[in-house]
């Protein structure tokens, strides 16, 4: 976002879910990257697009000191040449804590052929708004704000959502998933890993009729603590989640956090988090997720850090183990310690494993499939301020594609790991991801 953004009012009155859906569907008719967001306990959505689908394509991590450009991050378990890091520039912003307001960096490359384009369809969008509320006024129908959300809209899968051009991964069955279990505890009692988190994908058929900004605000509703997210950029495809787990964060009163989730058991109704009991194999999963964090700290030679934990916390219908870092920057002079964490984070153990190379090459070689997106990275840069950044790890995420969609889960293995309890863990998990295709 330019220092001095134009700001353009809308037109007209309008509700949430029209200018989410009149956003989107330009982004996407233009083949432009598009993402909108939620974030944990907030009461607001954000969105962003970008002018040109080239200026998204990086193939870096994006850096989080002030100074640098603001927007969205979108970044793969594995930056390769099938899955490129994306940051999407907030060439058009969109928060709906200032609903009547779109901030455009008119300087953007492409902005000048399609900023009238993006005025005209608005002014075309009111119009025809309008006129359809004003002919069902006339017939007696209720304008509810769920008839407003729909009203001179096409459905979603008529919208050209970006695809994918990767195959669909394959889906593992649970022999396969339990004989990778077993390979998994088998390196680590030899000694090749510490720990290593192993993950599967399915298929699931699109219900009729499914509309993924619905799905979106079910999303949001369902999981209000997790950061919830709806991505369509070319190359990447199509992707929606709501994600417990924060990777790094730079906030307003000048800190930065980081956590380290791990543990995985069910949600008892109307139960507590806090009378949660764990197995060993949980604790013990958790710890070396936090002893990774403090490793990474030690080799920037950091060590005035807070660390809080570990407890337990809710995600949903799940439970899990966090313990939480933080350092005061405006104590600890380290204008770079977004950038620099971040680097040594991803993929955090949590995701990977440790040592993190070894782990990586264990799932190279044995999980059987590509993880793309899921479990990498993504969030808002130098959004809405300067020097505020969220990012968070893309878990309890799926894949959308023409009329499926790919869900993804994983367990984190140790030399505890029963493959028939690792399974269940991940279909707890998958449970939780499909919920929101009903």
């Amino acid at each position: 976002m330019s220092k001095t953004p134009l700001i353009i009012t809308w037109p007209a009155p309008a509700t949430l879910p029209n200018q989410l859906r009149c956003l989107t569907a330009f982004a996407l008719h233009y083949g432009l990257p598009v993402a909108m967001w939620r974030l944990p306990q907030a009461q607001t959505t954000q969105l962003c697009f970008s002018f040109s689908a080239e200026a998204a394509l990086t193939g870096l991590p994006p850096a989080l000191e002030a100074t640098a450009p603001a927007g969205f991050a979108f970044f793969p378990f594995r930056d390769t040449d099938h899955n490129p890091a994306l940051f999407i520039p907030a060439d058009v912003w969109f928060d709906s804590a200032q609903p009547r307001e779109l901030r455009i960096n008119e300087t953007a490359s492409g902005a000048a052929t399609l900023l009238p384009k993006l005025r005209k369809w608005l002014a075309a969008e009111n119009l025809d708004s309008r006129t359809k509320n004003q002919e069902d006024e006339a017939a007696g129908h209720d304008l509810t704000t769920e008839k407003l959300a729909t009203n001179n809209q096409q459905p979603t899968t008529n919208l050209p959502w970006h695809v994918s051009p990767q195959p669909v991964p394959h889906e593992a069955s649970k022999e396969e998933y339990m004989a990778l279990v077993e390979r998994g505890v088998a390196a680590i009692e030899a000694g090749q890993v510490l720990k290593v988190v192993s993950s599967r994908a399915v298929r699931r058929p699109l219900p009729a009729g499914f509309d993924a900004l619905r799905a979106f605000v079910e999303l949001e509703h369902r999981y209000p603590l997790a950061f919830a997210s709806l991505v369509s950029a070319p190359g990447a495809g199509t992707w929606f989640g709501a994600t417990p787990e924060t990777l790094v964060q730079l906030t307003e009163d000048g800190r930065f956090c980081t956590m380290a989730l791990a543990g995985t058991q069910p949600r008892p109704p109307a139960h507590s988090p806090y009378t949660a009991v764990w197995r060993q194999k949980e604790i013990e999963e958790q710890a070396l997720v936090a002893r990774y964090v403090v490793s990474c700290f030690k080799q920037l030679r950091l060590r005035e850090y807070d660390e809080t934990g570990p407890r337990t916390v809710a995600a949903g219908e799940l439970l899990h183990l966090r313990t939480d870092f933080s350092v005061n920057l405006r104590r600890v002079p380290f204008p770079t310690l977004g950038t620099d964490m971040l680097r040594l984070l991803h993929p955090t153990s949590a995701v990977g494993g440790m040592p993190k190379q070894a782990a990586l090459d264990f799932l190279h070689q044995y999980e059987g499939y590509d993880r793309a997106y899921y479990s990498g990275f993504l969030g808002p840069v130098n959004l809405p301020v300067a020097g505020v950044s969220r990012l968070y790890v893309n878990l309890r995420g799926l894949q959308l594609r023409p009329t499926e969609a790919i869900l993804y889960a994983g367990t984190g293995l140790t030399v505890d790991s029963d493959p028939a309890r690792e399974w269940q863990e991940t279909e707890l998990k998958l449970t939780t991801v499909g919920a929101v295709l009903n």
